[in-house]
C-alpha cells in the first residue's frame, strides 16, 4: 500500500505517519503507521546490539528493518519516512543511552530530529498491554533472555530498573536460568553438590551422555552458545516433575518478577490502585504452571487490586501506540492499529 504525500510537497516532505521500531537482542521489527492507524508497511532485520557492534552499526541494523517497511509502503524516494519516530530498544538501559541512540537515529533523517523518541523496549510491552480506553498507567515485567520491568503514569512519570545483570541487582531471565540449571547439574554430577534431575535432563536434551559432555561441547563451540536458551523449558519441565532444585529456581524467578512489579507499583503510588501488571517475554508467556501460580499468589499478596495479564501482542504494536499517543491520535486510530496485529 502506498503513502500519498501532501499536495505540492517535495520528495523531502514527511508523510503524516509514525515510524515504530521495536528492537530486541535477536530481531528488529519496524512498522509505518498512518495517522488513522492503518499499517502501511512492515520490515524486519537482526538484533540491536550496540554494546557489541557499536552504535552506528547497531543503527544500521535498525535501518534495514526501516527500509523494508518503507519499501512495502511504497516510499521509494528515501527519507523522511514519517513525521515522528517511536523506537523501543533493547540495551537502552539508562536515559543517557536513550539520548545517545535518539541522536544516532535522528541523523538518519527518518523523521524530524525533535520528533525522535527512544525508550527501553520494556515500554513497548507495557503500552501494548494497556487498554486504549484506559489512562496509560501500569507496570510491565518482561522476562526473555534477560529480565526487566518498567511502569508509567499518564503524566509521563516512569519507574524503571537498569536491568544490566548482577551488577545492577538483577536475578533471572532465560540465559541466567539456563546457566543456573547447568551450575546445579554439573555439581550434582561431579559430587560437589546434591542430586538433581537436571543432571540427566539437560544433557539428554542434546542427546549427550553427561553434563560434562554438554559443558565441553558448549566450551569448544561444538554447540553454539545461543542454544543454551533451549535449556529453559527443560528446567521448567524438571520442576513440574517435582525436582526440588529445579523447583527452587522456578520459584525464585517468580519471586523476582513479583519483587520488580511490586517495587515499580510502589514508586508510582499504584500499589493500592487497579493498575495492571503486564507480563511479556518468552519465559512469562509460555504458560509454565508453577511459575504462573507463584507470580499470581505473590502479586495478590503485595498488590491485591492489580489485575495480572499476559501480553501476547508483538511489542512493535506498543512502540506504534506510543507514537500515536504522542501525536494525539483518536481511540479509533489505535483500534485500527490493534486490529492489524490481531
Amino acid at each position: 500500500m502506498g503513502v500519498s504525500r501532501p499536495a505540492g510537497a517535495g520528495a523531502g516532505a514527511a508523510p503524516a505517519a509514525v515510524l515504530a521500531v521495536d528492537a530486541g537482542n535477536s530481531k528488529t521489527d519496524a512498522a509505518l503507521v498512518a495517522a488513522d492507524g492503518r499499517v502501511l508497511g512492515r520490515g524486519r532485520s537482526g538484533g540491536f546490539l550496540p554494546q557489541r557492534t557499536g552504535t552506528d552499526a547497531a543503527v544500521d541494523e535498525l535501518e534495514r528493518a526501516v527500509a523494508g517497511a518503507a519499501a512495502q509502503a511504497g516510499l521509494s524516494g528515501g527519507p523522511p519516512y514519517a513525521d515522528r519516530v517511536s523506537a523501543c530498544l533493547a540495551n537502552a538501559d539508562f536515559p543517557v543511552e536513550e539520548e545517545r541512540f535518539a541522536r544516532a537515529i535522528a541523523v538518519r533523517g527518518w523523521a524530524a530530529a525533535d520528533r525522535v523518541h527512544v525508550r527501553n523496549d520494556t515500554f513497548a510491552v507495557l503500552r501494548a498491554g494497556l487498554a486504549d480506553a484506559d489512562a496509560p498507567a501500569g507496570v510491565a515485567v518482561v522476562c526473555g533472555a534477560g529480565i526487566n520491568c518498567a511502569g508509567m503514569l499518564p503524566d509521563g512519570r516512569t519507574a524503571r530498573f537498569p536491568a544490566i545483570g548482577r551488577i545492577s541487582g538483577d536475578w533471572g531471565g532465560g540465559v541466567h536460568l539456563a546457566q543456573e540449571a547447568l551450575w546445579w547439574a554439573a555439581r550434582a554430577e561431579d559430587g560437589r553438590g546434591g542430586p538433581t534431575g537436571l543432571s540427566r535432563a539437560l544433557p539428554r536434551h542434546f542427546a549427550l551422555e553427561s553434563v560434562a559432555a554438554l559443558v565441553e561441547a558448549l566450551h569448544l563451540g561444538e554447540l553454539p552458545r545461543q542454544r543454551i536458551h533451549e535449556l529453559v523449558p527443560v528446567l521448567f519441565e524438571t520442576a513440574e516433575e517435582g525436582d526440588p532444585v529445579a523447583a527452587a529456581l522456578v520459584d525464585r524467578q517468580a519471586d523476582e518478577v513479583v519483587a520488580m512489579a511490586a517495587v515499580a507499583l510502589d514508586r508510582l503510588d499504584l500499589a493500592g490502585a487497579r493498575a495492571p501488571v503486564l507480563l511479556g517475554g518468552g519465559v512469562l508467556t509460555a504458560g509454565h504452571r508453577r511459575l504462573d501460580a507463584r507470580i499470581a499468589a505473590g502479586l495478590a499478596a503485595r498488590a491485591p487490586l492489580a489485575p495480572v495479564r499476559v501480553v501476547e501482542a508483538p511489542p512493535v504494536l506498543g512502540a506504534a501506540l506510543l507514537g500515536l499517543d504522542a501525536a494525539g491520535a483518536p481511540v479509533a486510530a489505535r483500534a485500527e492499529l490493534r486490529a492489524h496485529f490481531g
